[in-house]
């Protein structure tokens, strides 16, 4: 008797273990996913997200990067950043987990910082029955993906995730879309097939949309503050609702108005309206502007594409205007069948000397069956620097002493036309057969203010007092050459040439050679460089023309002063460098 009792009793318990394991993995897990913050940060709409989500109590969060502005190595900046960030999550009623991007770790000098505030970079975690592993390409700037130890790592914590019911990834940069949207060899992909990974989470492009690929679902979150565009959608801020069930995972990206479908936006259709902001619309030339700001000429050709093959496209284009430009016509009807394209042509006039804002003409172009996209251009300007030949090299000494050091760059802009906020900046050019030169005089009226703390090569000098230049010596090729000076002759250079996807990506293992000289006094800083042209495999002529892009950058101001706006790496956003003998 006491056997069956005994046995009696296990069974019992045992009835009551297994109710209590049912109801537990049958209970939902309901969690948020919150987009980028930062990229243009949109003042308080990061804390409405955090607000919405607390009201909806999930049972935690998972960020996808860019919680701080960062882009810097100034501990105290960010310190402070961090410390305003966790004020704001603080009021989630819930445990929030980090995916760290390249805004919060953008230098490996930030790292330490990240550690202290958050924690490490890539880690895994298990809630219920799901696994999350969060993986770090913050500072990867190309599509390969990430590096082998983090995929060794990574190896290991797939195969702890083969007990569980749902296994998750998260990470920064979708390099998913440049590489298995796109059909191409993706070795994290591969890793995700082998172990059965259920769903990937992304951001870092401030728009919405999702794929699936063997079977994986990949979500690209959009914006939770960061600037953004509504693209196909009309998605704006949100964030993304997931719930796991006995039914399966659920997903639903959740804005202030309203709850939308997974598939709102499919990543082919994310890539052709990409397309279409690429080659909807284009200028079939600048608008040529000389160093005295004077137009060349006064027209500007723009060609229409409909880029859908079975879609017509009408809507009405129009041109916003602002102060001081004109526009004929500003308002036209358009009607493209499908696949067709159309040269528009526009008289264009100003009034007075300011350059920006320029005019920005906008259409709306389909891109699938009830799915269309507002397609915005600015109009493309061409400012025009004179590059003069020299008989006899400068002196590589800061001094500026030669007498064709006398004919300064000395105009520049912010892009909402306002006046700039640094000091007086000069900028100057000058070549002969074998060697570029640049100089730059930069007033600064507190000198004792002056930010050049960093000295090695491709120290991030960008965050500093500096100049910096962007160089197309050949203007066929879309090959950009970025290099910074700060004021005690440190040099950040990169490389800059289109990804997959088609945008610009900088290189910083591409490593110029210069000659460089700097001086600091008691009214500000200058900077001498002579930058052989043999690097680039170019010989310059008079009438030779590179594209061209420069600014100065002033740390006690936390202003810049630009000379062709927008600071962009396109090249189709520079003006140019004209080699001459005047």
């Amino acid at each position: 008797m006491k056997f069956l009792k005994s046995t009696r009793l296990t069974f019992i318990l045992g009835v009551i273990l297994f109710a209590a394991t049912v109801t537990a993995s049958d209970k939902p897990t309901r969690f948020a996913v919150i987009g980028d913050r930062t990229g243009e940060r949109q003042e308080g709409i990061y804390e409405q997200i955090v607000a919405e989500i607390a009201r909806l109590h999930p049972d935690f969060a998972l960020t996808v990067g860019d919680m701080i502005e960062g882009y810097t190595v100034d501990t105290i900046i960010l310190n402070s950043e961090w410390n305003e960030y966790k004020s704001i999550v603080k009021a989630l009623p819930c445990p929030i987990y980090y995916t760290p991007g390249n805004h919060d770790i953008t230098y490996d000098a930030a790292l330490e910082t990240y550690r202290h505030h958050i924690g490490e970079p890539y880690f895994s975690f298990m809630i219920d029955s799901l696994y999350f592993i969060v993986l770090d390409n913050s500072r990867r700037e190309s599509n390969r993906g990430f590096d082998e130890t983090q995929l060794a790592w990574l190896q290991a914590e797939l195969e702890k995730s083969r007990a569980a019911k749902y296994t998750f990834v998260t990470h920064h940069k979708p390099f998913w879309y440049e590489l298995t949207a796109s059909g191409r060899p993706d070795t994290a992909h591969t890793l995700f097939k082998e172990y059965g990974v259920d769903m990937v989470f992304t951001g870092h492009y401030h728009v919405f949309f999702s794929g699936v690929y063997d079977g994986m679902r990949y979500i690209s979150v959009g914006s939770s503050g960061g600037d953004t565009d509504p693209g196909i959608s009309g998605l704006e801020y949100h964030f993304l609702w997931v719930t796991v069930d006995s039914d399966g995972i659920h997903t639903a990206p959740v804005t202030l108005g309203g709850v939308l479908p997974e598939n709102e936006v499919t990543a082919a259709e994310f890539a052709f309206a990409q397309n279409l902001e690429r080659n909807g619309l284009s200028f079939e030339l600048p608008l040529r502007i000389d160093p005295a700001l004077n137009f060349r000429e006064n027209e500007v050709t723009l060609t229409l594409h409909n880029l859908q093959q079975e879609l017509h496209a009408a809507d009405t284009l129009r041109w916003d205007v602002p102060e001081g430009w004109s526009v004929v016509p500003s308002v036209l009807p358009i009607a493209l069948s499908p696949g067709d394209r159309n040269a528009l042509r526009f008289s264009v006039s100003k009034t007075d000397d300011r350059l920006y804002p320029v005019p920005t003409v906008s259409v709306k172009l389909p891109v699938a069956s009830g799915k269309n996209q507002v397609v915005r251009k600015s109009l493309r300007i061409s400012r025009e620097v004179h590059c003069r030949r020299v008989s006899q090299p400068p002196s590589i000494d800061g001094l500026l002493a030669e007498s064709f050091w006398s004919d300064p760059v000395e105009q520049f802009f912010t892009e909402d036309g306002a006046p700039i906020a640094t000091d007086s900046v000069y900028f100057f050019f000058a070549f002969d057969d074998s060697s570029l030169y640049l100089a730059a005089r930069c007033l600064e009226s507190k000198p004792e203010s002056l930010k050049a703390a960093l000295t090695g090569h491709d120290a991030p000098v960008h965050s500093e007092d500096c100049v910096g230049f962007f160089l197309q010596p050949d203007q066929t090729l879309d090959e950009v050459y970025q290099v910074y000076f700060n004021p005690v002759g440190a040099i950040f250079d990169q490389k800059i040439t289109p990804n997959a996807s088609g945008y610009m990506t900088g290189d910083p293992g591409w490593n110029g050679t210069y000659e460089v000289r700097t001086l600091i006094d008691s009214a500000g800083w200058t900077v001498e460089a002579r930058i052989p042209l043999a690097q680039w495999r170019v010989s310059v002529a008079p009438e030779t023309a590179w594209g061209l892009n420069f600014r100065r950058k002033q740390f006690r101001l936390r202003a810049t002063a630009d000379w062709q706006v927008p600071i962009d790496y396109d090249p189709e956003s520079f003006g140019r460098l004209l080699f001459t003998t005047r």
